[in-house]
């Protein structure tokens, strides 16, 4: 007992528990506590930008070889459409077996239009591949920073990393004055971490005091196909891609079971990211491979967003009886695999990018986001550990076909032969080269 008040995800459960009663019992009280939860949101997200930044640089120039960043890149490209496609088609299908939002009859007239306005004109700058284009360019170094774009951090730092790794040994100065601020910045996460228990309960009070009981089970058929969709998702495909590299989706799952716990109390993944490239690395891969992937996968590989945008979009479809074609389908499908890129990055990223997709096809209600925005929250949980354990498969998988992955390791670690200490979070960093 006294191992388990100790471990984070310890914490973490009695937290959830609490911010349940709390939200039940005093739901005034519960109401008052969310500053705790966007307080800890907002800790976290003040680091992840210059956080991502350093990852990839270092990871980049401390290849070592070019040849190799280019290759992982390359394969990382190659296997997030891949397995976005797949997790936009299972969304599709089971939207269109179980049709949740069948019977609804809602007339499109009769929803709230001002309650799609906002995210609409922010849908706007993405909903062409100029646009998007043209977004992920950031005006300045200062103003990706500042609002914590993923994507524009990375068109900055990928071009950054090279030209350090190009400098030969002045750029190996650097990259080692860099690492030691990477250093800083993990064991600085470290420190905000342990606060995950209060914000894990000021997030769970408030939702429940705010909405009520009934919030867990209003729309509860979109938000049990959903659920339905990300389990068949992990299970199934990430299941099978991890049997590739003999490795079991349960045990990976299990030995990320501390992360996954915080992600489902704050509904975000950002907490967690460097916990979880410091396991990976205690898997058996390198340094330089989880630097690529983690990093690019938070903005290009977003599983549980994909199902999301798809499901959702037919959802509203049916919620208003609005016919969709093969061609429509197929429409909506590329729309989305072109939407849902830095989609992380987007203050308000779900509803914006599903605003997108259905300004895709003139045909669909755009003041159907009013029909998810009660569950979004708890779709976003969804949304969130499945883009974690999305991202966590890549990156075993790519370091497997990089040949990049010690098998043996994996296997002993997952089966439970050596544990994970949270003071590999803040070991000092492989000088780089």
């Amino acid at each position: 007992m006294a191992n388990f008040l100790k471990a984070i995800y310890g914490q973490v459960i009695i937290a959830l528990i609490l911010g349940v009663v709390i939200g039940v019992f005093w739901p005034d009280f519960a109401v008052a506590l969310k500053p705790l939860g966007d307080g800890f949101i907002k800790l976290i997200r003040m680091i992840v930008a210059p956080l991502v930044f350093f990852v990839i640089v270092t990871g980049i120039a401390g290849a070592g070889n070019l040849g190799k960043v280019g290759r992982v890149g390359v394969k990382c490209l190659v296997y997030f459409e891949c397995v976005t496609t797949l997790a936009l088609i299972i969304g599709v299908i089971l939207a269109y077996v179980i049709r949740p939002g069948a019977g609804m009859n809602v007339d499109p007239a009769t929803l709230d239009q001002s309650a799609a306005a906002g995210f609409a004109a922010t849908a706007r700058q993405t909903a062409s591949v100029a646009g998007f284009l043209l977004n992920i360019i950031p005006d300045t170094i200062t103003e990706s920073f500042a609002k914590g774009d993923i994507l524009q951090i990375m068109v900055f730092a990928i071009p950054f990393g090279i030209a350090l790794a190009l400098l030969g040994e002045p750029g190996r100065q650097v990259v080692k004055l860099m690492n030691t601020v990477l250093h800083a910045f993990f064991r600085m996460m470290g420190f905000i971490v342990r606060l995950a228990p209060l914000g894990v309960l000021g997030a769970t009070a408030f939702t429940v005091g705010r909405y009520g009981t009934h919030s867990l089970t209003q729309l509860g058929m979109l938000l049990v196909v959903f659920y339905v969709s990300c389990v068949v998702f992990v299970t199934v495909v990430l299941g099978l891609i991890l049997r590739l590299v003999g490795l079991n989706i349960f045990r990976v799952v299990g030995y990320l079971k501390d992360e996954l716990l915080i992600v489902v109390g704050t509904a975000s993944s950002d907490a967690v990211l460097p916990q979880i490239m410091a396991k990976l690395e205690f898997l058996g891969i390198s340094k330089a491979t989880v630097g690529i992937v983690i990093p690019t996968g938070y903005s290009f590989n977003l599983d549980g967003f994909s199902i999301y945008l798809t499901l959702a979009t037919i959802f509203i479809a049916q919620a208003t009886n609005t016919p969709l074609s093969t061609v429509d389908l197929i429409a909506i499908l590329f729309v989305s695999l072109l939407t849902s890129k830095g989609a992380h990055g987007v203050p308000g990223s779900a509803l914006v990018i599903l605003a997108a997709t259905l300004s895709s096809n003139p045909a669909l209600p755009l003041a159907g986001l009013g029909l998810v925005l009660a569950v979004d929250w708890f779709m976003g949980i969804g949304r969130a550990v499945t883009n974690l354990i999305g991202n966590c498969v890549a990156t075993i998988m790519i370091a497997a076909w990089e040949r990049d992955l010690d098998r043996g390791r994996a296997r002993h670690v997952l089966a439970g032969g050596e544990s994970f200490d949270d003071v590999s979070i803040v070991a000092e960093p492989e000088p780089a080269g």
